[in-house]
């Protein structure tokens, strides 16, 4: 189901939210003639700045954010614009040195964190502590990475598990909804890593972590409607997100417990701390964070940041693979090789090239959004080409790189094995391979972000990712229903969503 789609059904169901949205217009306009919108009528927009034409700009950017985007550049190529977004304009960024200047802006003059804070009103569905202590990005980004050789094992174990129970293998031709079987996959690896076993199988649990995301992204937009001092009584009344976190809490507890016990020494079966993202919790939380609901809570969190951007991905790149089936001979030669000398492990994964590549080429097509990167102006800020944008702004970055003429070759074709003709000519030319790895992030690579916000979890993302293109390709033949061609993404707000109803055909590996 679409955010779009989730957001209507919310609409029917609580006469509350459709309230806020016949009051849009209202608040809308209240920020142009009162806000910082004002202060950037310096800079070129896309559609119109006045009270009302502008939210008739915003709808129609909302729905065809693709092509404005792309009218826009070809207007102003080198020099910041403006774009309508929900409840704000954001100031966008094309070229290289604008991009740098705010990948190098200290977070206390151009905020991550706060526009994030804003964007999915965490401090109203998460919870105000998820922002206001972030010890989970530090473990993430040094304990999950530094496991991996570890992990990757146990992933692959699980994906043997899981695509047994989501795709049988059978003899002849079965439909599968991609999307939600994919989403559920992800879960499942991800969550064998997070809680371990028996948890990461429970459906309850994996249907919970699923659902949260969704809850999270719905209520956070319908909040943003509504001012500031009416939000915390409207999360009352239309969130669902305490009624997850308390049903996983339910399913938590006993875990929590047993591993309390074990620290203690008064389990008889304690064979070791185990080495999973509720462990490392453990060992940092403080204070009230070491309590069982913000556990909880913090261990959603992290469900939050892995589901729904790594479900997203991989289906985008299951349906080039479904669509372009000749791909599945050369991948299987290259994974029947590694796997043969390296067996399903951390070095495996670093030798499959083709694999990377295949990964990596999608989400240089099928990004998570059309701009990336976004921060809150938090004191009004000169770029380098001495443009200033005031306090309060919303700034972000185009991936009009990632389609560069003067970087890819035919760039808007999917090849498959583009990165790796692309590492055999640096290596050629003595130059380093790695910046065409998957988890290499710059300009022309902004999936996971750029500088120190780039995304602490796409090292277990890339790996995650992988092994299942790398199970699924040495499993299953899969084509789209109608040969060749591939399912229709639907665009709304700046998010690339891939068909979330298309189904695939599957069946046992033939050849």
């Amino acid at each position: 189901m679409s955010l779009s789609s989730l957001l209507i059904q919310f609409l029917l169901q609580h006469q509350l939210a459709i309230v806020g949205f016949l009051t849009v217009g209202y608040f809308l306009t209240l920020s142009y003639l009162s806000g910082p919108a004002r202060k950037l009528r310096h800079l070129p927009v896309v559609g119109f700045t006045l009270p009302l034409l502008s939210q008739v700009s915003c709808i129609r950017f909302l729905m065809d954010t693709r092509k404005a985007m792309g009218e826009a550049l070809l207007k102003w190529p080198t020099s910041l614009f403006i774009v309508p977004a929900l409840c704000e304009w954001v100031v966008i960024a094309t070229e290289p040195a604008l991009i740098d200047d705010i990948r190098k802006a200290p977070e206390s003059v151009l905020s991550a964190t706060t526009a994030l804070r804003e964007g999915l009103q965490t401090d109203h569905t998460m919870g105000p502590h998820i922002n206001d202590n972030q010890y989970h990005v530090p473990i993430i980004r040094a304990q999950l990475t530094r496991s991996l050789p570890h992990l990757v094992p146990e992933v692959h174990d699980e994906l043997v598990e899981a695509f047994k129970d989501y795709i049988p293998l059978t003899e002849d031709w079965s439909k599968v909804q991609a999307f939600n079987v994919m989403a559920n996959v992800v879960s499942r690896a991800s969550n064998r890593i997070f809680v371990g076993e028996p948890l990461c199988r429970n459906y309850d649990w994996i249907n919970l972590s699923i659902q949260y995301t969704f809850d999270v992204v719905q209520t956070g937009q319908i909040l943003r409607f509504f001012p500031s001092i009416m939000r915390p009584l409207v999360v009352k009344l239309i969130s669902q997100v305490d009624k997850r976190t308390k049903i996983a809490l339910k399913l938590l507890e006993p875990l929590i417990a047993e591993r309390r016990k074990e620290r203690e020494g008064k389990s008889r079966e304690y064979h070791g701390k185990p080495a999973d993202m509720l462990s490392w919790l453990m060992d940092e939380a403080k204070g009230i964070e070491a309590d069982d609901w913000y556990l909880t809570s913090r261990i959603l969190t992290v469900n939050f940041a892995a589901i729904h951007t790594s479900s997203i991905t991989f289906t985008h790149a299951l349906y080039y693979l479904a669509a372009s089936p000749e791909y599945l001979k050369p991948l299987r030669e290259e994974i029947e090789d590694v796997t043969s000398r390296e067996g399903w492990t951390k070095e495996a994964l670093d030798q499959m090239v083709r694999v990377d590549s295949f990964m990596k080429e999608s989400q240089r097509l099928k990004p998570m959004a059309n701009y990336l990167m976004n921060r809150l102006v938090m004191r009004d800020y000169q770029f380098s080409n001495g443009v200033t944008v005031p306090a309060g702004s919303v700034v972000g970055v185009m991936l009009n790189h990632h389609t560069s003429e003067e970087i890819f070759e035919e760039p808007y074709k999917f090849d498959g094995f583009r990165f790796v003709k692309m590492r055999e000519q640096a290596i050629a030319a003595g130059q380093t391979e790695k910046k065409f790895n998957m988890v290499t992030t710059g300009i022309e690579s902004l999936g996971f972000g750029h500088g120190r916000h780039a995304c602490p979890g796409r090292f277990f993302a890339a790996s995650e990712l992988k092994l299942m293109l790398a199970y699924l390709v040495m499993k299953y033949d899969v084509r789209t229903v109608e040969e060749g061609v591939r399912p229709k993404d639907f665009y709304f707000m700046q998010t690339c969503i891939p068909n979330m109803t298309a189904e695939i055909l599957f069946k046992r590996r033939q050849a």
